[in-house]
């Protein structure tokens, strides 16, 4: 399907209402005839007696900041929730409509049949929200010392549900967490605002010359040529200075966007603006930030950069940047994620102060959002059902990225070892990844770090890096601009890789076990020699004979067991060879085996989650060697294996998964 937009919207910086109105224009490409179409009305999670409200399980805890007993109680003093004042066919006349909290039916006046398109007009307003005490994502951060606003807005228009071949119409609720589901479209959007505020948007700015100074146009000209540092188009001093003057005076920003799926945009005063032409294969998008001086120094030093980052390795791994811009914008205690548009936090202190951590977090989190252009502004999967498949995802290529660009940054979130804690916790406390959003549990684990940490364990140990990028390119190349289920990635990954991974999606994704695999028993073999005593035999080794204890204390390592168990390698018996007139040299292959230690090894899988086996043997004269085995070891019991290792050297330790 397809939904084409042309919005007026207005901010109005003094009462903090935003009005608009907007003309839809809907295509049917299904092969079903509609008789209405179901519209998103993302505000509405705001309206009293919300769903949220309603069905919150929230207890009463002494000594709570006022600040939480306000939002959890539903004490706060905000009107929230659309004034839908007009729905009106092209002809001007009043559509039937029918509100069900986030969800509006618009009964069409006739069918829509396979290949027609229906336009229509919606007009509204809202209140917008203080994020400081309602927190959301879209809404204004106030600014008391110079009596300021900057508006991040998002979910902000009457948008589209989805209709696909697998849901019909995807008109979940919203109750706040589950995120959405969109179809792609073209828009116009005209933005009236004060004269002296800058806006950033999804898309391009249609008139730079009615809005920019000529100073502030030719820097950001000049920005469009500079590919080794950001221009400055507006400067730190000249956005303080429009902090006191405030203009009142309007100005209307248009801007234009093709084949998103979403439209949100950001306006202040107090915004520095500073942007950057990116060199891709065969595109130069623009990353360009947006702060106030609040942010600084932090943000002139890392943020366009981080934007450049991700676009260089995203577009490597996946598909190449196909939108004309990149846009960060500076928002406290945020990070979400828009059509080429992100908001995000991280602040100095007062004193300018910049700290590792807050520098990881930030650049983490800039990554992470300009990321999600791909994940799912691009490959457009259903966030209110799925939401793994794009904060998931995202997480893992996030990670990557910082692997590739900051290595100095913490790489444990998203990986194996950063989800270890998670996954062998209370089963009770846990949800498989396959679970809608609304009712995961530990959604930080469960969304983003454990799939993350799927993916990486998948690439690193399970595939290989060389058939994982090539099989996680296909799945982005082929579903680019399309609606992918989980099993569309599912497959994709198997049919571009020729690897069989229904074991690796049913364990990751459909349970809560976990990997602890276990050295349950140890059996050392030598071959007999006939000159050696016949007494000299020992018995089998069991669990507890391994050095575990070694590393705990200040006896030096020593063998695991107390020797070998000979055994008798006989003559094959004709009755083995059945019809064949040939035969193999018994001698020859007991040659092969003199001198060697046989090694036979029980493998227990406690955690239940089967695992490739990584095993790495260390020798008396301290040398180590790593053994893989793909996963397919288990395929006959999932529970218990025996494995046998010829080696050439004697073994004093055996650890799983060094």
């Amino acid at each position: 399907q397809k939904a084409d937009y042309v919005i007026n919207v207005e901010v109005n910086d003094k009462t903090q209402v935003l009005t608009g109105s907007e003309t839809i224009n809907y295509f049917n490409n299904s092969p079903h005839t509609l008789t209405y179409l179901w519209v998103q009305l993302d505000q509405n999670v705001r309206a009293k007696g919300n769903l949220d409200e309603q069905t919150s399980t929230r207890g009463i805890r002494d000594s709570t900041a006022a600040k939480f007993v306000a939002s959890g109680l539903g004490l706060s003093d905000y009107e929230g929730g659309y004034t839908i004042s007009a729905v009106k066919g092209a002809d001007g006349k009043d559509l039937k409509k029918t509100i069900n909290r986030t969800m509006m039916r618009v009964d069409l006046p006739t069918p829509l049949k396979t290949g027609e398109q229906f336009k229509f007009s919606i007009d509204w307003s809202y209140n917008i929200y203080d994020r400081m005490s309602e927190g959301g994502r879209g809404g204004y951060e106030y600014f008391p010392k110079d009596d300021n606003y900057a508006y991040t807005c998002a979910q902000w228009f009457p948008r589209m549900a989805v209709y696909d071949d697998v849901n019909g119409w995807q008109n979940k609720q919203f109750i706040g967490r589950g995120e959405f589901a969109l179809v792609f479209g073209d828009y116009t959007v005209n933005i009236t605002v004060p004269s002296d505020h800058i806006v950033a948007a999804t898309g391009a700015l249609q008139n730079p010359e009615k809005v920019l100074t000529k100073t502030e146009l030719d820097r950001f000209n000049q920005a469009k040529k500079s590919f080794d540092k950001p221009v400055i188009i507006v400067t730190q001093e000249e956005a303080t200075a429009k902090e006191s003057v405030k203009s009142t005076k309007k100005s209307t920003w248009t801007y234009k966007a093709q084949n998103v799926r979403d439209f949100a945009f950001a306006s202040s005063r107090k915004y520095i603006w500073d942007a950057q032409a990116v060199k891709l294969a065969t595109k130069t998008p623009l990353a360009m930030s947006y702060y106030p001086k609040e942010a600084n120094p932090l943000w002139e030093t890392e943020s366009t950069l981080a934007i450049k980052n991700t676009l260089e390795v995203y577009s490597d791994r996946t598909i190449e940047y196909p939108y004309p811009v990149a846009i960060s914008v500076s928002a406290a205690n945020q990070g979400m994620e828009y059509p080429m548009i992100c908001f995000n936090y991280g602040r100095p202190g007062p004193d300018g102060t910049v700290s590792a951590r807050l520098r990881d977090g930030n650049i983490s989190v800039i990554v992470h959002e300009v990321g999600h252009n791909f994940f799912p502004m691009i490959i457009n999967s259903d966030e209110r059902q799925w939401t793994w498949m794009d904060e998931g995802l995202n997480t893992f290529l996030e990670r990557e990225t910082k692997r590739l660009r900051y290595p100095d940054l913490d790489l444990v979130w998203g990986s194996p070892a950063g989800v270890t804690r998670y996954m062998k916790g209370d089963k009770s406390k846990i949800t498989p990844i396959m679970t809608n959003s609304e009712q995961v549990k530990q959604f930080g684990y469960n969304a983003y770090g454990k799939p993350s940490a799927a993916l990486t364990l998948l690439r690193e140990t399970v595939m290989g890096p060389e058939l994982f990028d090539a099989a996680f390119k296909e799945y982005a190349t082929r579903w680019a601009f399309k609606h992918p289920m989980p099993a569309d990635f599912f497959r994709s990954m198997e049919d571009a890789s020729a690897v069989d991974l229904d074991w690796f999606w049913r364990g990751w994704f459909y349970s809560v076990d976990h990997v602890d695999v276990s050295v349950e028993e140890v059996k050392w073999f030598r071959l007999k020699e006939e000159s050696q005593d016949p007494e000299n035999k020992t018995k089998k080794v069991k669990k507890g004979d391994l050095n575990a204890s070694a590393s705990n204390s200040n006896e030096p390592e020593s063998d695991f067991s107390n020797g070998y168990e000979e055994i008798t390698v006989i003559d094959t018996d004709d009755r083995f060879y059945g019809e064949f007139q040939n035969r193999v040299d018994d001698n020859a292959i007991r040659a092969k085996l003199a001198g060697k230690n046989m090694y036979e090894i029980k493998f227990k899988n406690i955690g239940g989650l089967v695992t490739p086996l990584l095993v790495e043997f260390t020798f008396k004269d301290g040398s180590k060697q790593l053994e893989q085995i793909p996963a397919e070891i288990w395929r006959y019991n999932e529970s218990e294996i025996t494995k046998v290792f010829v080696l050439d050297k004697e073994v004093t330790n055996i650890v799983i998964d060094p």
